[in-house]
């Protein structure tokens, strides 16, 4: 499973996500999918958006987390 670290990264900071989706441009609920790791997909513009926007590789927002349960 893919685990995304976009409320860390906003704690760290302490940003709202409407601080994030005003500063991106992104949609509101983009930023909440992700936010509560909801989302089930992710148009790579977005991700892009948020990498530049935190200053960070792709791999500090995502990462690979075996799944158990299969």
């Amino acid at each position: 499973m893919i685990k995304c670290h976009l409320s860390r990264l906003m704690g760290e900071r302490k940003l709202k996500i409407s601080d994030v989706a005003r500063d991106t441009g992104l949609h509101r609920n983009t930023i909440t999918l992700l936010y509560q790791e909801t989302a089930n997909r992710i148009d790579l513009e977005a991700v892009d958006e948020l990498c530049k926007y935190f200053q960070i590789p792709i791999s500090e927002l995502f990462e690979y987390v075996e799944d158990n349960n299969a």
